[in-house]
């Protein structure tokens, strides 16, 4: 019913008394329901936000604040030069993203927000370096192409308690004047200062050959390592690029190689032939003298592209060509370089260590003291780059450092040792157990007798390094079944087990056994935190290298290192 039968009565009215008297449960629940009454300034809520959406952040606003932080860390990660915010792509692309933020200058950025990023993240590698109890250093000195700065860098690497490695950029600071031995040690006293870490704490620092570095090294009091790589660059030069005929047959490959850079014409008309004869288009490979790889490199291609090549010079000039004879020479080249070639690739790897250095250096002399059938044409080379190797490598397995290491990686253990000097290696590795469970540094080395080369074998078609670390391996089991049912102590049950699997990592074991033997586990988070090259510290200047480039070859030092430390060290703590 709606209150009548009239028109005039069908009203609310008459249906809301209709409700009280009739159904006063529904009349209840209905006022329930009614929202409450709206606010006078409801309308006008809505405005103000639109007027405030218009409005720019603050500089401090938590919005803007956290915008600045990832434009420096984008500035700073991609090598940008800090004049990126002023570039109108750039101011175009962040007025569309967010309209409100308000992009700082420049000089903001180069003086204010690279400090703040610097300072947290100094903060929190100060943090950990102060944890660890033994850090392994690298460092080299590194001259810039576009502008006349010297930089002098140091890095650090240590295992933690749970075995794991962890690496930060100490320093990339400018190296003023001569480079003698007294300003190097000079240098490394102030950035140790500067991070408070005491020489006790230093396990070793890994520097180049140069005489400079390592008599720095002596002078400022810490024991120090020669980079494995550089060792080898020494081996090569000596003992292949040295000979005669192979240095000619390389100056003309380097003659055929710079025509075609030289010429956009030259390499186009080979792109050409390469399509013709249904090869992929690959370009020669140029070498660079302070890498003796990069020679490698040339070689492979060169033979790789022999055809497309003889096929150019049937149509068109070239400075020079090579004979069946030379063609012969660069593919023995090849086979005769490929296991450094390897090794260097391995060694400079993020997780190799001084572990590797013996392993390697037995492998490479094993190997290189075999026959071969790829050995004709450069026998004489063989036989000098082996004598090159046993000279550069002499007494390695004589440095307590390696030796030590080695015994602790536990896919060698003493397995690479010669029968003669296994024994004092494991006196070693008790002495050191001893002293560091003592309080001692362990630091102290071993007066073996270097051994004979065993008898030269002839190798088998294919065989390649890996084939001589196992094939040491099998060797050394069936030997150490007879010698090592000993099991006293933790070394002694420790050498008598099996070696892992080499493709296997050394810190998972010791991060699974450490309560077998906890003294060696100790031990081995020293020693096997010592890399084998000085790869960081190069690895960080060729991040140099782009941050002082021709855009920004005004850029100082002090900038410079600012930016190199957050670039290297901010993907480490944001892992954290």
């Amino acid at each position: 019913m709606r209150g009548g039968v009239t028109t005039h009565s069908f009203n609310t009215t008459n249906l809301i008394t209709h409700l009280k008297s009739r159904h006063p449960d529904e009349f209840v629940k209905n006022n329930e329901k009614k929202p409450p009454a709206a606010a006078k300034n409801s309308r006008q809520q809505p405005l103000l936000q639109s007027f405030d959406k218009g409005r720019k952040y603050n500089h401090d606003h938590p919005r803007a604040k956290g915008i600045t932080r990832k434009l420096m860390e984008c500035i700073a990660l991609d090598n940008q030069p800090f004049s990126l915010v002023e570039d109108v792509g750039f101011v175009r692309l962040m007025n569309f993203i967010e309209p409100r933020y308000k992009i700082p200058s420049r000089r903001y950025f180069s003086d204010v927000a690279l400090a703040e990023l610097q300072a947290v993240i100094y903060s929190n590698i100060e943090k950990l370096v102060a944890d660890a109890t033994s850090i392994s250093f690298t460092t080299d000195i590194w001259s810039s192409s576009v502008s006349p700065v010297s930089m002098l860098s140091l890095t650090a690497q240590w295992i933690d308690e749970n075995f794991e490695l962890k690496k930060a950029v100490l320093h990339s600071q400018e190296c003023r004047g001569s480079h003698t031995a007294a300003a190097i040690a000079s240098a490394f006293e102030g950035m140790f200062g500067k991070w408070k870490i005491p020489k006790e704490k230093a396990h070793v620092v890994v520097r180049d050959n140069a005489r400079n570095m390592s008599k720095a090294v002596v002078e400022f009091g810490v024991p120090s390592l020669p980079c494995m790589a550089h060792t080898l660059q020494l081996a090569v030069n000596q003992g292949v690029l040295s000979q005669r005929s192979i240095a000619d047959v390389v100056a003309v490959g380097k003659r055929i190689v710079g025509h075609f850079k030289h010429s956009q014409l030259a390499c186009s008309r080979l792109e050409d032939i390469q399509n013709e004869l249904g090869m992929p288009i690959k370009r020669l490979q140029q070498d660079v003298s302070t890498r003796w790889n990069s020679t490698f490199y040339m070689i492979q291609s060169l033979v790789e592209q022999k055809r497309a090549l003889g096929a150019y010079a049937a149509d068109f000039d070239l400075p020079v060509t090579l004979t069946a004879h030379q063609w012969g020479i660069l593919e023995n080249m090849i086979a005769l370089l490929a296991p450094f070639e390897q090794l260097t690739r391995d060694i400079s790897c993020a997780e190799a260590s001084a572990a590797d250095v013996i392993p390697a250096v037995v492998a490479l002399t094993r190997l290189l003291g075999r026959r071969s059938d790829s050995d004709s044409g450069v026998q004489t080379a063989k036989s000098t780059l082996l004598e090159a190797v046993s000279d550069r490598f002499n007494g390695v397995q004589s440095e307590a450092l390696y030796s030590v290491a080695t015994m602790l990686d536990a896919r060698y253990k003493d397995r690479y040792f010669d029968t003669d000097k296994k024994e004092g290696a494991r006196n070693l590795l008790l002495k050191v157990v001893n002293e560091m469970v003592g309080g001692g540094d362990g630091q102290h080395g071993d007066a073996s007798t270097d051994s004979g080369d065993p008898p030269p074998k002839k190798t088998r078609p294919g065989t390649l390094l890996l084939d001589m670390y196992q094939e040491i391996i099998e060797e050394n089991v069936i030997s150490e079944q007879a010698s090592t049912s000993e099991t006293a102590s933790q070394v002694h049950a420790y050498l008598g087990e099996a070696t892992i699997p080499r493709n296997a990592s050394p810190l998972e074991y010791w991060k699974s056994n450490q309560a077998r033997f906890p003294a060696l586990a100790r031990v081995a988070r020293k020693y096997l935190s010592a890399p084998s090259t000085s790869v960081d510290s190069e690895r960080l200047f060729s991040a140099v290298a782009h941050v002082i480039d021709e855009k920004r070859n005004r850029i100082n030092c002090e900038k410079a290192e600012m930016l190199i430390f957050v670039q290297k060290n901010l993907p480490f703590i944001l892992d954290l």
